[in-house]
Order: C-alpha cells, then structure tokens, then sequence
C-alpha cells in the first residue's frame, strides 16, 4: 500500500517534468533548440534560397513562396498543413509552398524515417506524389510517434509506388543525410522549432511564420505582401 501511495504522486510529478523538459527543448532559444543527433544550431541566421530539388508545390511564378520547415509527427504540423493546403486553395497562382524537412528526434522518433519516406516516393513517382504521399501521412498520423511504421509502403502504394521499390529505397537509408541536412538548414534559418516558415519574395525572406499561426494571422502577412 505504502508503494501504491507513493506512486500516485511520483507519476504525476514525473509526467510534470517531463512536459517541462519537452517545452524547454521545444521554446528555449539559441542553441538549446533541440536539433538532430550531431547537429548544432546555428549562431547567425542563414537563408537556404528555394533550390530546383526543392519540392514546390504552386507556379513558379508566384510572387510569395512559403518555405515551410516541418516533422511529420509533430502535431502544430499537422494543424499548419492543413492550414497551408487552404492557403495554395485560396491563393492560388499567387502563392507557391515549398516544404523542407525538420524532424525533431528527440520528440517524435519516427519523424525522420517518415521523412526519409517522403523523399523516396519523390523519387520513384515525382513531384505530384511526394505532395500527396505527404498529405496521406498527415492524415493518418495522430501525431507524437502514432504511426506505425508498417503504414509507409501501404500510402505509398495508394499513391502509385511499387511495394517494392519503396521499400528498398527506405530501407537503404539513402536520404538520411539529405533529411539531416534539411533539418541543420532549418535551424541555420532561424528554426528553433517546428513548424517554421520563411515568407519569401524574389529569394529574400520578407517575414517568418513561427509555429501554427491561425490561418487568420497567415493570410493578414500574405494580404499585406500581395497589395
């Protein structure tokens, strides 16, 4: 009995303490941003221009580009996503997403894997197939490492992709640098979470969106840049 009373309020504390850590990692500024295992932050903020192996989703010739930095098992991401997806809607031909990967592994575990995912349907079925393959896994995530890993193949083959070839492409590791890379990219932009998005125009960040603004708040910036 005695054990049993105790741990009543040992649980609860710990779950306490655990939350604060995860906040801390998640808000806390400059180098103690979590950040992929090997990985530092940047000191100086610096803005990777939109590249031709970015994934773009929209005309090229959109005055704004929203350069998006995300984990797929973060679950602000998924809220921002869909946030995104009705931007493109709305503003259509105005402005252009380009989505770049951030996967917090001391978070969410899964995310890089899930990232790793993404890259290999781009590679085996496109632009077009990586942006639904990509909506397919925010769907079905509830966020916080609830994916199962044996899902991977199942979207990816409900968007096109050979079983097959899928697998062996994830299974490879053959974009675990690129994931890694994006991720210190991301930090060296000014992340020190996710989401975090540089409003860009003409290759110059104009504005950042940090975190899951409301759609509200996304749309008064755009407003403001499209006048």
């Amino acid at each position: 009995m005695e054990q049993t009373e105790t741990n009543k309020f040992l649980v609860p504390a710990a779950i306490v303490v655990a939350g604060a850590l995860i906040a801390f990692a998640v808000y806390s500024g400059g180098a103690k941003a979590p950040a992929p295992s090997g990985q530092q932050a940047a000191a100086d903020v610096k803005i990777v221009p939109v590249k031709n192996e970015d994934h773009y989703f929209g005309s090229r010739s959109a005055k704004v580009v929203i350069v998006e930095y995300s984990d797929t098992e973060c679950p602000f991401c998924k809220v921002y996503h869909n946030s995104l997806n009705q931007i493109m809607r709305d503003y259509d031909g105005k402005v252009a997403w380009v989505y770049r990967h951030l996967p917090i592994p001391q978070l969410h575990a899964k995310a890089t894997k899930e990232a790793e995912a993404t890259e290999c349907v781009a590679e085996l079925g496109g632009n077009t197939a990586f942006w639904q393959y990509l909506d397919k896994i925010f769907e079905t995530t509830n966020s916080n490492d609830s994916l199962d890993p044996a899902q991977l193949p199942i979207l990816a083959k409900s968007v096109g992709i050979g079983e097959a070839a899928f697998n062996s492409c994830l299974s490879s590791g053959k974009y675990t640098e690129a994931v890694q890379a994006s991720a210190t990219e991301g930090f060296a932009s000014g992340a020190r979470g996710t989401p975090f998005s540089l409003i860009m125009i003409d290759g110059k960040q104009v504005g950042t969106i940090n975190g899951a603004e409301p759609l509200v708040s996304v749309k008064a910036k755009l407003d403001a840049l499209l006048k």
